[in-house]
């Protein structure tokens, strides 16, 4: 079975609002790596949209360089999109509907061979936490304090045991912390 990975970036004070993030060469670098420990990326379509306005190829926009292999692993990267009111999908995409049931589509797609399934976001995640999907948990914390949301879990029902697994320092003073469900 190829695990369910949840990795996100949120400051100190848990905001997730990707436009409050530092966006160095070292954290996109890490991103890329977890990338590449996926056969398949899981999204919800706030979180497929944004990523696709942002990465798709080709990208207009200046972008610094060491953005570039970030950029081509997830824009060839197999996606699988979760939304009951997209229509449509493309950029690699199959469309997931939404009021099918999740639980069993996303064991589905875990029971497929392979490295492994990625997703990011919040209310995606929040209902595979909910359902004891998700493998793994990565929190990449960002050394700012920003006052606002979006937060994580909000609205969880129950408590969810972590236990850590690795942790990585970069020279921005952000930290990737892993960890995965006790029990």
């Amino acid at each position: 079975m190829r695990p369910l990975r949840y990795s996100i970036n949120v400051t100190l004070d848990g905001c997730c609002d990707h436009r409050v993030m530092i966006a160095d060469e070292d954290v996109h670098r890490h991103a890329a790596e977890n990338l590449e420990r996926a056969d398949a990326l899981l999204f919800g379509r706030v979180t497929y949209q944004m990523m696709e306005a942002g990465w798709r190829s080709p990208r207009t926009g200046a972008m610094p360089e060491w953005t570039e292999p970030f950029a081509r692993t997830i824009d060839a990267a197999k996606k699988y999109v979760v939304s009951s009111t997209l229509d449509r999908v493309d950029w690699n995409a199959e469309l997931v509907r939404g009021g099918e049931d999740l639980e069993k589509t996303v064991q589905r797609l875990k029971q497929e061979p392979g490295k492994g399934l990625l997703t990011g976001g919040v209310t995606l995640p929040l209902a595979l936490a909910e359902l004891g999907l998700i493998d793994e948990y990565e929190f990449v914390v960002h050394p700012r304090l920003v006052g606002h949301g979006p937060t994580l879990f909000a609205g969880l029902s129950k408590h969810v045991d972590l236990k850590l697994v690795s942790r990585q320092e970069f020279g921005s003073g952000a930290v990737a912390m892993r960890y995965e469900p006790r029990g």
